[in-house]
């Protein structure tokens, strides 16, 4: 009897997912120039671009510890959560005639743009290392942070990317609808500034935002124990299991309605 718990369907599907990830990879980059090298020049001409927008124009992070670093992080993990999730949107769509013609979990195609993209953050972060040693970036056993942030911050990412690309199946203004969306949520997440510029109240609420929480956290881990964290703003460390369980919540949920819903996918797309 073929469970769903058969350990040659997981087989089936990892061989599936594994082949998805690299022809991904290659589609990305074929006939570039520099090739994978992109991937790191996107974010670091952003970071040049708004570090001195931000920081030699206007000043902000003249307080800050490291801020150039503190920026270039907070960029490097918004890229990762807006690229996968623009990517998951359309997966679906993109990878119709596939769908019709084979027999397998949808839930392959999304997670393996999200993996693509976490291949990705994975050399950015590289690079953001490399750049804080250079600058003189104190790491502490706090680092040992970054690996389940790094955790949350996919989980959270994904559970995203499902609830998208569901929509977009529907309704296909949904991509439209999240840049808007995404354009609000860049400024309204401490991406370019500290979270200590914001009144108390509003900051309180801006950081029950998983990814606001995540780049902040990440910022204490990876560059100074200074940074505000969602622990300092309410005076109990154990607050962060607000946004964590929120990205728990919604990766089940979705989890859920996407396997549901996937039976139909063959007939939309």
């Amino acid at each position: 009897m073929n469970s769903i718990f058969s350990p040659s369907r997981y087989k089936y599907s990892f061989i599936i997912l594994r082949q998805l990830v690299i022809t991904d990879f290659k589609l990305r980059y074929q006939g570039s120039l520099l090739g994978y090298f992109w991937s790191l020049l996107k974010p670091l001409a952003q970071f040049g671009i708004l570090y001195v927008v931000f920081s030699v124009f206007l000043r902000v992070g003249k307080d800050i510890d490291n801020f150039p670093i503190y920026l270039l992080l907070g960029i490097v993990l918004w890229s990762f959560f807006l690229e996968v999730t623009a990517n998951c949107m359309t997966s679906i769509v993109v990878r119709g005639e596939l769908i019709r013609k084979i027999n397998f979990p949808r839930y392959v195609i999304v997670l393996s743009c999200s993996l693509s993209g976490l291949t990705n953050l994975f050399f950015n972060m590289i690079v953001v290392l490399i750049f804080a040693l250079v600058t003189g970036v104190d790491f502490g056993i706090q680092l040992l942070l970054v690996i389940p942030l790094l955790a949350e911050l996919f989980i959270f990412t994904l559970a995203v990317g499902f609830i998208l690309s569901m929509f977009y199946i529907t309704f296909r203004d949904t991509n439209f609808i999240w840049e808007v969306i995404m354009q609000g949520a860049f400024y309204a997440t401490p991406v370019l500034y500290p979270i200590s510029l914001v009144p108390e109240k509003i900051a309180k609420v801006i950081m029950l935002n998983p990814m606001a929480q995540i780049i902040q956290d990440m910022r204490y881990a990876l560059v100074s124990t200074s940074t505000q964290t969602i622990g300092d703003l309410y005076g109990h460390r154990l607050i962060w299991l607000i946004p964590v369980s929120l990205s728990v919540i919604i990766i089940c949920v979705s989890g859920i309605l996407f396997r549901h819903r996937s039976k139909y996918f063959a007939e939309r797309v």
